[in-house]
């Protein structure tokens, strides 16, 4: 019997570094360069990040960035890792990104989150404790209202008379929603919750094994919630490098990594040593991140997001480890557990959460 086919994905934080000579424009549009050219090695999705007030990311409205790359791509799937539901209004958040998937022709993802940086909550002057509801309230509303709906309603954070979208999704489809968690009991959740899943392990798992207990949970909770099981509900990123050996992985994006990490300004500090221990990244050989990646689909993983660029990564560095991974990682995976390397698609099946207007 064939295995599913594994999904293989790009994200970027877009972590600038001012004290070096790259620009932001140049940041830019070495970022966009890479994401042209993971669409022609067959990556399925391009995912970017949401970040204010800090070099941490400097992409503060990724439906800008996204919008420009639907211009300049045709296939791959364009999407948010996350959008901060917390900081902005929901009906803004929905025209906004309903434009973005006419745009694309249906190839939008909606990642989604409630945000976790202090200086960010501070910036909005949003309050943390608040977050939790802020954000199922305004998603709940970005739903309805991306599939269709003409909601009168009164929330607890805003209210509105017949608010109504004027530009819907691509065909009425809502685009494929995932939710961003950190910690296991998040997890559970937000499977119990009917949503996808979004996850960048190396920020709360314990060790590479970790990961999989991580993805018991979101299944526990989306059995209980009676939601069949679903090989696109779900996507899990790690830090990869890929070079011709280990030595060789390590001589090219240690430094890299470990100026990435230095930016990371409320996460556990794993430098490139700490992270090879605990085995949370793909950095190495083929052959040792082909393991590590048959690894995680034994886990039961079927979507896997790459960050190739890092602390200020030469970007002909990040092209050579994004290439490898596409062109030798990908193939030496899929003969090992017997399924597709990739599958190219520009629309998503939709999840039990997820009702699309007819």
């Amino acid at each position: 019997m064939t295995n599913p086919p594994l999904r293989f994905s790009v994200f970027s934080v877009n972590d600038h570094h001012p004290r070096l000579p790259r620009t932001v424009p140049q940041l830019y549009e070495q970022v966009m360069a890479q994401c042209e050219l993971a669409e022609r090695l067959g990556y399925d999705t391009f995912f970017c990040a949401e970040h204010h007030f800090h070099e941490y990311g400097v992409v503060p409205d990724p439906a800008v960035f996204l919008s420009a790359l639907t211009q300049r791509t045709k296939r791959i799937r364009l999407g948010t890792a996350i959008s901060i539901l917390t900081f902005h209004d929901p009906r803004r958040i929905a025209e906004t990104y309903s434009m973005l998937d006419m745009m694309s022709g249906g190839r939008f993802v909606f990642g989604v989150g409630s945000g976790y940086l202090a200086h960010e909550f501070i910036g909005y002057g949003s309050e943390p404790k608040e977050k939790r509801d802020r954000f199922n309230e305004n998603l709940d509303i970005v739903k309805r209202l991306m599939a269709g709906e003409t909601l009168s309603y009164k929330g607890q954070y805003s209210q509105s008379e017949k608010a109504v979208l004027n530009v819907l999704p691509h065909n009425g489809r809502v685009p494929p929603i995932y939710v961003a968690v950190l910690a296991r009991e998040a997890a559970y959740h937000v499977g119990k919750q009917k949503n996808r899943i979004f996850t960048v392990p190396y920020a709360s798992c314990k060790n590479f094994e970790d990961i999989g207990a991580l993805l018991a949970e979101y299944r526990k909770g989306r059995a209980e919630a009676g939601c069949p099981e679903d090989d696109d509900d779900h996507v899990f990123v790690l830090h990869t490098y890929v070079a011709r050996t280990d030595e060789e992985a390590k001589a090219q994006c240690k430094a890299a990594y470990d100026l990435y990490v230095a930016t990371r300004l409320y996460a556990k500090r794993h430098e490139y040593e700490d992270i090879l221990a605990n085995g949370i990244c793909l950095f190495g050989s083929v052959e040792t991140v082909a393991n590590k990646v048959a690894a995680l689909h034994e886990m039961g993983i079927r979507h896997v997001g790459t960050i190739h660029n890092f602390g200020a990564q030469p970007p002909e560095l990040v092209e050579r480890s994004m290439t490898l991974f596409a062109n030798e990682v990908m193939p030496a995976v899929a003969a090992r557990i017997g399924a597709t390397a990739v599958e190219s698609r520009s629309s998503s099946r939709p999840a039990c959460s997820i009702t699309s207007r007819t």
